[in-house]
């Protein structure tokens, strides 16, 4: 196949305008046709060669489109995948995969009914201080690696209006929200964990889903804690690695959602690349002294996951983001619910082989 692949994306919502947008428009390898918008045109200010229809039915029926991404909120993701899938589509579905294990099994069992390829989009994989630590992880720069910590904060004293993410009845939560790309990081580092031991909580007045939460994943080595909250309004550091030879240190966010938001260009050649100013420090032993220093991020690089999307529908090979590994961070999800609201750990099986 060398034409373009045609694309319709089902909303132009925050994660339409500032993620799929942009990174499709800027691949050589697709053509976006339509976009869903019920009653306005947004899309078209933004990219004016793209049409805005008002119904996923009319998407999914155009016999032209051969990728629908299903950017949609949370709690629509496995109907509207099943609907796209059910067309005979290719599919892309915003993380978090699905609200039930069950429905993940479904739609991972439709597409390879159909084969047709799903993935799912963890582009926090591709951000620059995760990079940069899956080469400390792979190289063994602090020797064993024995307590890993991770923090997603932000500060939002209030709850916000008109969004379904503030709504229990919607699947909103932080845990659903940015917890899932935790758990996916973690997963990549050091696959499916034996047990989860969590607490949840929603901490800010008048807040009806978790707005905090704390999530242990155990292994037989390592300590894996996986933490946000909203109300951090003086951050800590991002990232703390501990480890037999040293400690690895990061502060700050990868700056590819600010400059996409901004309208930047991801094919541009500086692109994902951190201010030294944000990299982590490495403070570990080499030739039996301590060395502290600070260690350059590796550039980040949103493009890679289409990159990956192009290669699995044009030649038949995994995606990036497999949807089973989608799945296993939903189980660990499911997993900590039942923990903090039972008060327990809770043993976790893989909930689908990645293999």
């Amino acid at each position: 196949m060398n034409r373009r692949l045609v694309v319709g994306v089902a909303s132009f919502g925050m994660s339409g305008r500032i993620f799929h947008m942009p990174l499709l428009m800027h691949h050589g390898a697709f053509r976006v046709k339509c976009v869903v918008e019920r009653r306005k045109d947004d899309a078209r200010k933004y990219y004016p060669g793209v049409k805005c229809v008002r119904s996923f039915d009319e998407m999914a029926n155009d016999p032209e489109i051969d990728l629908i991404v299903v950017n949609t909120p949370d709690s629509t993701h496995y109907t509207l995948a099943r609907q796209s899938l059910e067309a005979g589509k290719h599919t892309v579905v915003e993380k978090p995969f699905t609200q039930t294990v069950e429905q993940g099994r479904e739609l991972i069992a439709l597409a390879r009914k159909s084969g047709k390829q799903l993935c799912v989009f963890h582009n926090r994989r591709w951000d620059g201080d995760f990079l940069t630590i899956r080469n400390i992880v792979r190289k063994g720069l602090l020797g064993r690696l024995v307590d890993y910590e991770t923090h997603w904060d932000r500060y939002r004293n209030y709850i916000q209006p008109d969004t379904w993410k503030e709504r229990s009845s919607a699947g909103g939560g932080l845990l659903y929200n940015l917890g899932s790309h935790l758990i996916d990081q973690a997963l990549v580092l050091f696959g499916v964990p034996e047990a989860v031991t969590a607490h949840l909580k929603a901490v800010r007045t008048s807040g009806e889903v978790d707005d905090w939460f704390e999530v242990r994943l155990h292994y037989p080595s390592v300590q894996v804690s996986l933490k946000s909250s909203y109300l951090v309004r003086e951050p800590g550091p991002r990232y703390l690695l501990h480890g037999t030879h040293g400690s690895y240190v990061k502060y700050g966010i990868d700056p590819q959602e600010l400059a996409l938001a901004q309208g930047g260009d991801p094919t541009s050649p500086d692109w994902g690349k951190e201010a030294e100013e944000w990299w982590g420090v490495l403070h570990t032993e080499e030739e039996w002294a301590g060395v502290r220093r600070k260690m350059e991020t590796v550039s980040g690089n949103y493009g890679a996951f289409y990159d990956s999307v192009q290669e699995a529908i044009t030649h038949g090979t995994d995606c990036a983001v497999k949807p089973e590994e989608a799945l296993n961070v939903i189980s660990i999800i499911k997993a900590a619910q039942q923990s903090s609201s039972q008060r327990r750990t809770v043993p976790v099986e893989p909930a689908a082989p990645t293999a």
